[in-house]
């Protein structure tokens, strides 16, 4: 539906409403200002602060703020001393969770809203039985925004409106197709009304007048309408998700990896710390079926050759090998590789084995490194140890130059499913404290 709005727009301020306490007739109370003061028309909106909503729904506890924040939270998406950016169990993501501990009695904090869409579609009917007006409602709550200083009013609940306006398909002027123009209308009358609403004046309600052509008769797909897929979000992960975004996977779609991602993953992996100044990484990148399928029959053959010479059965080596074959699922292997060309000779055993610990570390650093930068580019990755054991076979099935080390293998593909939860652990267990 393409709306068309051809007069101007206006934004009213509703002073005369009273403090707000749980279990107050909210719609009411609207109606009766909105009519004792700028008065309601058909194709009206009224935007409201969730605050009073929240406030009128029992939203108010009685709860330490950080508290109250770790309760509301689903995930930290970033950190920066004591302000926290996180994700509501709505999907929003903004500053503590929208807990407020202004405008309230000291020792209490407001949630925002339960659900937001309900509470506007529950103030459209009673507010519209009320007056006789056929409305638009938007709920409102403060957020910052990436990039740009300063907070504005944002809609995270909607009834009777078009949320977003769909451009896409549509020429410009110019004649170009657009085909990624979508436009967050409620977020824009949210902006708008908050002009008159304002932090200081205790004004919480505004009337939009002039966008009629986006009220609707039905109540619409609400504010969660604007809450971006976690598929298609591309900054969706924080400061605090990148280091556990990455999750081994075992099952890959068979979409193939693009070239890009993994050297942006490679440059990030030789960022890494490593001994005396050196660069000990390298990465074969297996990406032809050819060479693929090569590496694996050649470090198979040397795997079952190695487990038969220990006396392994049949059985006890096919379980074995087993453990390798999400190798072969993968649409993409790297073979991370150590050249230890820096290391230091020494004459004596003890400090040999330091110098070649030195490298390890930091080629297990560059390692990691990898896996999360893959992760951060949406891809699955797991790290499986085979080389280590033949590395010989690995080296020759891949040409390797003579100095270079192969230290296990890591298959790369986009994951066919969700990775399962990760268990929680207690850093406690794994630290000791002196």
């Amino acid at each position: 539906m393409t709306a068309q709005h051809p007069g101007p727009v206006t934004v009213l301020p509703v002073p005369g409403l009273p403090e707000v306490a749980a279990g107050a007739d909210l719609a009411a109370m609207i109606a009766d200002a909105a009519l004792a003061g700028p008065g309601l028309r058909d194709g009206d909106i009224l935007v409201v602060t969730s605050k009073i909503v929240s406030k009128a729904e029992g939203r108010v506890v009685r709860s330490d703020r950080e508290a109250a924040i770790d309760a509301e939270a689903v995930r930290v998406v970033a950190r920066r001393g004591a302000t926290r950016i996180v994700q509501t169990r709505h999907g929003l993501v903004l500053a503590a969770a929208g807990v407020d501990a202004s405008n309230t009695a000291p020792g209490t904090v407001v949630l925002l809203p339960a659900d937001p869409d309900g509470s506007a579609r529950r103030l459209r009917k009673s507010i519209g039985e009320r007056t006789g007006t056929r409305l638009g409602v938007v709920i409102t709550d403060t957020m910052g925004r990436p990039w740009r200083a300063g907070q504005t009013d944002t809609a995270i609940g909607a009834s009777g409106l078009i949320p977003l306006r769909d451009h896409r398909g549509q020429a410009d002027t110019f004649g170009n197709l657009l085909e990624v123009t979508l436009i967050a209308v409620a977020d824009e009358i949210a902006a708008a009304a908050d002009l008159v609403k304002q932090k200081t004046t205790q004004i919480p309600v505004a009337i939009v007048r002039g966008l009629g052509g986006l009220v609707t008769d039905a109540d619409g797909p609400g504010g969660s309408a604007l809450i971006r897929p976690a598929a298609e979000d591309m900054f969706r992960l924080g400061a605090a998700d990148v280091v556990t975004a990455r999750r081994t996977v075992r099952e890959f779609t068979d979409a193939p990896v693009p070239a890009d991602a993994v050297s942006r993953a490679i440059a990030a992996a030789i960022t890494a710390p490593a001994p005396h100044h050196s660069q000990p990484w390298r990465f074969a990148v297996v990406e032809s079926p050819q060479a693929r399928t090569t590496l694996l029959d050649d470090m198979l053959a040397a795997w079952r050759a190695d487990l038969t010479a220990d006396g392994f059965g049949p059985e006890q080596i096919d379980r074995r090998v087993r453990r390798g074959e999400v190798l072969r699922r993968a649409p993409l292997i790297i073979v991370p590789c150590l050249v230890s060309d820096a290391a230091h000779a020494y004459p004596d055993e003890r400090r040999t084995a330091a110098e070649r610990a030195m490298f390890l570390v930091a080629m297990g650093a560059g390692v990691e490194n990898l896996l999360v930068a893959l992760a951060v580019e949406g891809l699955g990755s797991c790290w499986v140890s085979s080389t280590l054991f033949c590395r010989e076979a690995a080296a020759g099935a891949l040409s390797l130059p003579p100095d270079w080390e192969p230290m296990g293998a890591i298959g790369v593909g986009y994951p066919a499913a969700p990775a399962p939860d990760r268990p929680e652990r207690d850093p406690q267990e794994f630290a000791l404290w002196l």
